[in-house]
């Protein structure tokens, strides 16, 4: 626990292992919050935004010295809604303690509102090349039940207007939404391979604590559709994407050649990163720290010159062999299971793949040459299968 700390730990702890490649920036701001929706954000709160700037830089500066990486990504709630000024703000300083080095990445979540000219305009000049539309789904209806701030037609627009001025356009999906068919979320499919974005995501309504539509359920003002149906839709995403050539890299994602996130792939290879903000995750050396969720809190915090850390775990060389496993394992060409027995103790591995020999034998996993990876009948269990690696046993 470091939150009562003025001397800032980032650069101590990024010492103690290998060199971070990534950074993560949250923003915690949205127009409103969706049913669906339980993220570090705080709506209508247009007053914050400033002190919420100078709180980042801040937490920047006590990096003490520029620290290049290879991705950046400027996640939220919505990053998109800060007002011109403030939004060049906060690039500068990201672009001046965060320099981007190689061929990098730099990637921004938009509402489609706010894709504009003007907007697209600034954020290239300032070296993102990539955009991730919130857009969730092209259907009138469903996008009124997911309580979405945009019509389809504003979507379309914004991604055709994305594409034009942006190198890569990712789309972010969601399904199993309440009452949806099987038809309306093929048609959404369809609809985003014919908008020729190079990336999507696709993600099944969950029912979180903290979010209104959780409320909604216990009180059965809504329900889940059914589980098989559910299952259908899973499937038909992966069919109906890599039938357009829209290959299935991880669990969730899709994408044509040469346009995979390069930043997620750093969490699913057990890379290290930065992270900055309310709830923003860090992995430097063999530390997982996470800042405090409550933004107020975050502010407070930064703003009297103390570290906003809220948690820290000093994650052992067990703990780190079984997460990169487990991570790992979420892309569709699994772990180089041969190569990861040379860096880890051997009771650990040998732990691991006694589970993996029990999950090969369900048909749930298979070996691919030296790596090992989730079937396609895995892929849609797999979220009950992580805890039995991540124990030790």
């Amino acid at each position: 626990m470091q939150s009562g700390s003025k001397v800032p730990v980032a650069l101590e702890l990024a010492g103690q292992g290998p060199e971070p490649l990534a950074a993560y920036l949250h923003v915690p701001f949205c127009y409103h919050r969706c049913g669906y929706c339980n993220f570090t954000l705080l709506a209508g709160r247009e007053d914050l935004h400033e002190q919420f700037v100078e709180a980042i830089l801040t937490e920047l500066s006590w990096l003490e010295a520029p620290q290049p990486v290879q991705t950046i990504f400027l996640g939220g709630g919505t990053p998109s809604i800060l007002r011109p000024e403030l939004m060049e703000r906060l690039l500068e300083g990201i672009a001046k303690w965060l320099p981007i080095h190689g061929i990098g990445e730099w990637s921004i979540e938009a509402n489609p509102r706010d894709i504009t000219l003007s907007n697209l305009k600034r954020w290239s000049d300032f070296g993102i090349n990539r955009v991730s539309i919130g857009g969730q789904s092209f259907q009138a209806r469903k996008l009124q039940v997911l309580e979405r701030d945009h019509r389809s037609e504003e979507l379309n627009c914004a991604i055709e207007l994305a594409m034009s001025h942006m190198p890569r356009v990712s789309l972010d999906l969601i399904f199993a939404a309440p009452q949806e068919t099987l038809m309306e979320w093929q048609d959404d499919l369809e609809k985003a391979v014919c908008s020729g974005v190079g990336h999507v995501s696709t993600y099944g309504l969950t029912f979180e604590k903290g979010a209104s539509f959780y409320g909604r359920l216990q009180r059965q003002e809504i329900a889940k559709i059914d589980e098989q149906l559910e299952l259908d839709m899973y499937n038909l995403a992966i069919d109906t994407l890599e039938a357009s050539g829209i290959e299935h890299y991880e669990i969730s994602n899709f994408a044509v050649q040469g346009q995979t996130c390069q930043h997620n792939q750093s969490y699913w290879n057990s890379d290290r990163w930065w992270g900055f903000g309310p709830s923003a995750a860090s992995y430097l050396g063999n530390t997982r720290s996470v800042n405090h969720r409550g933004t107020l809190q975050y502010l407070r915090k930064v703003q009297s010159g103390v570290s906003p850390i809220a948690e820290q775990d000093h994650l052992s060389i067990d703990q780190q062999c079984r997460e990169r496993f487990v991570f790992g394992m979420r892309q569709r060409k699994g772990v180089d299971w041969e190569n990861l027995k040379t860096q880890f103790p051997d009771q650990t591995t040998w732990q691991i793949q006694n589970t993996l020999h029990k999950h090969i034998e369900h048909g749930w996993m298979e070996h691919q040459g030296a790596y090992v990876r989730l079937t396609r009948s895995g892929l849609v269990i797999s979220d009950g299968l992580w805890n039995e690696y991540l124990t030790a046993r």
